[in-house]
């Protein structure tokens, strides 16, 4: 293919704007119009609530040492210091990350994007 040839804006959900990478002809019908959809296409998405956790770690214990917790108590996670936290939507890991702290918030950033596995 040469950069001659014809391009088909596919949509940047990003950004809301079109970027050009498929050539018209290869597409089918079908597929030459949903390339000109944009993310306004997707606001009826937009409202559908979405669980998210961010995990700092696990650990495993039986239920005579949970008990025995009490305020002060440290729990020993499986992690260490500075490593990366798991952040999950909907119980599946979509990222790893840090934990900040924003205006005394603590919150997460995303260091890490996990690609989804489509077997």
């Amino acid at each position: 293919m040469s950069d001659n040839d014809s391009k088909v804006p596919l949509p940047d959900l990003e950004n809301g704007g079109v970027q050009t990478v498929a050539d018209a002809a290869s597409l089918a019908p079908s597929d030459r119009d949903s390339v000109h959809r944009g993310a306004q296409d997707l606001e009826a998405l937009f409202d559908v609530p979405v669980k998210v956790s961010a995990v700092l770690g696990r650990a495993t214990m039986d239920v005579g040492s949970l008990l025995k917790l009490g305020p002060g108590a440290v729990l020993e996670l499986d992690r260490k210091v500075g490593e990366a936290i798991d952040i999950y939507v909907n119980n599946r890991l979509v990222a790893r990350g840090e934990v900040v702290l924003v205006e005394e918030k603590l919150g997460v950033t995303m260091t890490e994007i996990i690609k989804a596995d489509t077997n």
